[in-house]
């Protein structure tokens, strides 16, 4: 079959990493198209895979929109030519509104309660999310045991390279701590806040007493204050810098979950932090102990703090890690699966339930019933 994959995000790319080789092992064809968004381009190229870039940044609100058009008008024209079986994707407006025009079946991927699911759910033909997503969207919802960052960061899958590092002029055995900015001006973003100028200098100030810091931004160029602790790694090692790092602080929510994956103790502060905060971030923090959440930024300041003078030790940690990945499936097989049963003419969300249930990594005893 022929199946068309959307990327408009990094954290797309690691994601369906391991699925697109692995239909195209199993003799289908798959085409990916992409929007430029941060790295996402870059990690493509890095990762050899074929893509087609179909539009570029985002600036503004406005931009967004004119953006989005532009981007589901050009997939809409390669599929009325190319003419896929399955259109696939992380958010997927276009893959949920595309497939309805010409056809195609479409496996939507969300983890995220966010405003545009209300324009892409009731196009989309089946919506996968980690098990304990708040919202309901019917027979056509699938919830499977797991977050969409072990598609990539299960051990089967991923192997931190230290070495590179050391290359690259980072020290993976000594002490040093890890901070991401984002931009706050992705389409789930807006009317939100991250950390303030004021948060990030004394965080750095903190954490620089304790080893080095080094900071990987959404934005162009960081404010003057902030500079010299800019990180200059390739992006394809971004996931071994949160391995080795002692302690991982954002205001973004990607790599807040890699870094509790991981098994990196992680701090997570932006206005989406606190009650009412997504339910994998819940997770991480009350069922798994991985992550601490809150949209105060001086609280964010003051619990760096009290984990420099009270460090939980690596084994308690890594039991922690340990029982999250008892707990969930081979998500990229999964993926794959998914995608592969989809294509099938008379697929119903049962087929994909049933893909589910057979993951060979673990088989639950307990599931939600969608």
């Amino acid at each position: 079959m022929k199946v068309l994959v959307t990327i408009q995000h990094p954290a797309h790319v690691h994601f369906f990493k391991h699925s697109i080789r692995e239909l195209e092992a199993r003799g289908h064809e798959v085409r990916v198209v992409a929007r430029e968004y941060d790295v996402a381009i870059e990690l493509l190229e890095e990762y050899g895979i074929d893509h087609q870039v179909l539009a570029g940044h985002v600036d503004t609100t406005f931009d967004m929109v004119k953006v989005q058009l532009q981007y589901e008008a050009r997939i809409l024209d390669i599929a009325r030519k190319w003419k896929p079986d399955v259109i696939t994707a992380i958010g997927g407006i276009a893959a949920a509104h595309v497939s309805a025009v010409v056809g195609a079946r479409s496996v939507v991927w969300t983890d995220s309660p966010v405003g545009s699911n209300r324009i892409t759910v009731p196009f989309a033909d089946f919506v996968c999310t980690p098990r304990k997503f708040r919202d309901d969207f019917g027979e056509k919802h699938v919830r499977y045991d797991g977050f969409h960052e072990l598609a990539y960061l299960r051990p089967e899958y991923f192997e931190p390279d230290h070495d590179a590092l050391r290359e690259h002029g980072v020290e993976p055995d000594e002490p040093y701590f890890l901070l991401r900015f984002g931009t706050m001006k992705a389409h789930h973003d807006i009317g939100q806040k991250g950390m303030s100028l004021a948060v990030k200098e004394r965080l750095v100030d903190l954490l620089s007493e304790h080893g080095e810091v080094y900071i990987m931004s959404v934005a162009k160029k960081l404010p003057d204050s902030l500079s010299q602790y800019a990180l200059q790694t390739p992006v394809h090692l971004s996931h071994s810098l949160l391995d080795a790092a002692d302690m991982f602080v954002t205001d973004t929510h990607t790599m807040a979950t890699e870094s509790a994956i991981l098994g990196t103790p992680v701090i997570r502060t932006n206005s989406f932090a606190g009650e009412g905060d997504m339910s994998n971030f819940v997770e991480f923090q009350e069922r798994y102990g991985l992550m601490y959440s809150t949209p105060d930024g001086e609280e964010a300041v003051e619990k760096a703090r009290s984990w420099l003078e009270r460090p939980e030790s690596e084994r308690e940690i890594g039991k922690r890690r340990r029982r999250l990945l008892d707990d969930t499936i081979d998500v990229a097989r999964f993926v794959t699966d998914a995608v592969e049963a989809a294509g099938r003419p008379d697929a119903t969300p049962a087929d994909i339930r049933g893909v589910r249930d057979s993951d060979p990594v673990r088989r639950p005893t307990e599931r939600n019933p969608a």
